[in-house]
Order: structure tokens, then C-alpha cells, then sequence
């Protein structure tokens, strides 16, 4: 089961981000490579899932489960309601609907985090991870951390050539994954 759980998840990830593909140094390229990791992670402990639902482990993944939703409903929120998203952004075709934005947004959320949908994807990789800890699950978290990271990076290599040094004051004010940290 879970080999078919990962290809068709595999299938759909392929799809999402058939033109990031062809786009190796994008931000989409990397979190493609980021989002199997997670899938991979999510088919070798999908067995685990309500097993022991009181364990530490449980707990600790519950929790990152429930608050990885968070930080993607909030920063969704602000890019559909403050990004001013258009049809076709000419810099980049391979962005998915809501990364379409033309007004930098800075407010709510994004206050404070730059990457709110990353963070989410954190929360997730390491939820999924506690369900049941192995050294191949360790070795997929720490990848899939990894290209988190890139992935933010080169969105933030991508905004600064968008929205230019608006961009970069703004990276100056806010941080990456955590308010006040990181």
C-alpha cells in the first residue's frame, strides 16, 4: 500500500509542479524535491498514524500536525487578500495561482515570518517524522528540511528580483521560519 500511496502522490506532485521542473535553480524546484521527501515520510509512517496515541512521540507529532495548519491559513489568507494576485506574473510562469502576487505583502502573518507556507511544511515534515522514528525517516526529515531551506532561499532570490529592494528592507525586518529567531 504504501508504494502506491508514493506514486500516486509522486503523480500528483509531478503535475503541481511540471514547470518548476524545467526550472532547476526556482524555488518550485526545490520544494518539488521538498514535498517528496514529506510524501516519502508520510507513506513509511502512514501505518503508525493512531498507533500508541498516547505516546510522547504521538503527542509531540499531533501537535506539529495541528499547528503546521497554523501558519498555512494565515499566510494563504494574506496573499489572496494582500498580494494582488494576477493571472500571468511575465517573470515567472512556473508560480502556482496564489504565488502570483504583484503588491509585496507585509502585514499580518508575514510581519513576522517570510515564509509562512514553509514553516507549515516544517511543521508537517517534523509531525509526520515523530509518528515513528527510524534512521530512514530521520535521513528524509533532515533532507526534506534541507531543501526546505533552498526552497526558501531561492524564493527569496526570485522576490528580490521581483520586487527589488522593497524585498530586501523587508528581509531586514523579518525572519525566515520563526518570529524573533530564525
Amino acid at each position: 500500500m504504501e508504494v502506491w500511496l508514493f506514486a500516486l502522490g509522486s503523480a500528483a506532485i509531478i503535475y503541481i509542479s511540471r514547470k518548476s521542473l524545467t526550472s532547476p535553480q526556482s524555488h518550485g524546484f526545490y520544494r518539488f524535491l521538498a514535498w517528496e521527501c514529506i510524501l516519502g515520510l508520510f507513506a513509511l509512517n502512514v501505518k503508525f498514524w493512531i498507533d500508541k496515541p498516547l505516546a510522547w512521540n504521538q503527542l509531540i507529532a499531533w501537535t506539529l500536525l495541528f499547528a503546521s495548519f497554523i501558519p498555512l491559513g494565515f499566510g494563504v489568507h494574506f496573499l489572496r487578500t494582500r498580494g494582488k494576485a494576477v493571472e500571468k506574473r511575465e517573470s515567472d510562469p512556473s508560480l502556482l495561482a496564489f504565488e502570483k502576487t504583484t503588491q509585496l505583502v507585509t502585514s499580518g502573518i508575514y510581519k513576522y515570518i517570510r515564509h509562512p507556507l514553509y514553516c507549515s511544511l516544517l511543521l508537517l515534515t517534523w509531525g509526520i517524522f515523530f509518528k515513528h522514528i527510524t534512521l530512514t525517516v530521520v535521513t528524509l526529515a533532515v533532507t526534506a528540511t534541507v531543501f526546505l531551506v533552498l526552497t526558501a532561499k531561492a524564493d527569496e532570490a526570485e522576490c528580490t528580483r521581483f520586487f527589488g529592494s522593497q524585498y530586501q528592507d523587508y528581509m531586514k525586518r523579518s525572519k525566515m521560519f520563526i518570529p524573533y529567531v530564525f
